[in-house]
């Protein structure tokens, strides 16, 4: 898997847009929230309301998963993907991800299914 094709899978999300809020940074973003930060050689995304929940993965992954840098502590890890975690798992992650933030949009910006 590469970078590319979860960027391609993020985008197919209904009402989700490519930004680069800043310079080299690729993010997926639903109504005006990001819910995917895309790297050459990892993601970042929503996995969990809280960090302990978040730390489930982290637990599961050790080599491969950790907490993301200054906003890990609202539950946002960083996958790594060319690591142990089977090819299917980051899609379902981008689900989960995609699916918190929407929750958590107003409704008049919800995208409609």
């Amino acid at each position: 898997m590469d970078d590319g094709t979860l960027l391609t899978y993020c985008l197919a999300k209904p009402g989700s847009w490519q930004d680069e809020p800043w310079e080299g940074d690729v993010v997926a973003k639903v109504g005006d929230k990001i819910f995917a930060l895309l790297g050459d050689t990892s993601v970042g995304l929503k996995c969990g309301r809280t960090r302990e929940e978040a730390d489930e993965l982290v637990r599961v992954y050790p080599d491969d998963v950790a907490a993301s840098a200054y906003i890990g502590r609202y539950g946002w890890n960083t996958i790594r993907l060319a690591g142990t975690i089977p090819e299917d798992e980051p899609y379902e992650l981008v689900d989960l991800s995609y699916e918190a933030i929407v929750r958590k949009l107003p409704k008049s910006k919800r995208p409609t299914v």
